[in-house]
């Protein structure tokens, strides 16, 4: 049938057959393609900005589950107005960070596991909080922590 093609149109590679390279198991290499087309490309610089944009990702993702941005007595439906825009904002970037991870770079699951690991440490663990008790309501962060 016309227009279900089941392979996505190729590019032309440098000797003019048309190929497509995808990995299906972990490589390790800076040559690689994340979240966009043709980025980073072949380019060491680029690659090391696309790992810390990926590091950086998870990092917001940890601060926005754990935040505590919200102050208590404001307007009900105000909070669940910016608590439900909080909760789309850190589900959209998981979602771009699993995309970002899926591209199945060993570079890119470290930096990202390690983003994850340091945002947790600064803003889930009790390591660096001062010792608060629980406010009354048992609220620990704006929007709840299940995906």
């Amino acid at each position: 049938m016309e227009g279900m093609d089941v392979m996505p149109p190729s590019s032309s590679s440098a000797n003019g057959t048309n190929e497509i390279m995808m990995h299906m198991t972990f490589f390790w290499g800076k040559n690689a393609e994340i979240l966009f087309s043709g980025w980073p490309g072949t380019n060491s610089g680029m690659y090391a900005v696309a790992l810390m944009f990926v590091f950086v990702l998870s990092l917001l993702v940890e601060w926005l589950s754990h935040g505590n941005l919200i102050k208590d007595g404001s307007n009900q439906v105000s909070v669940g107005l910016v608590q439900t825009l909080i909760h789309a904002i850190r589900v959209g970037l998981a979602y771009m960070l699993m995309l970002a991870v899926m591209s199945f770079n060993g570079g890119v699951f470290v930096a990202a596991v390690a983003g994850h690991a340091l945002g947790f440490f600064l803003f889930g663990s009790k390591a660096l909080k001062k010792a608060v008790p629980t406010p009354s309501n048992g609220k620990t962060s704006d929007v709840p922590l299940e995906i």
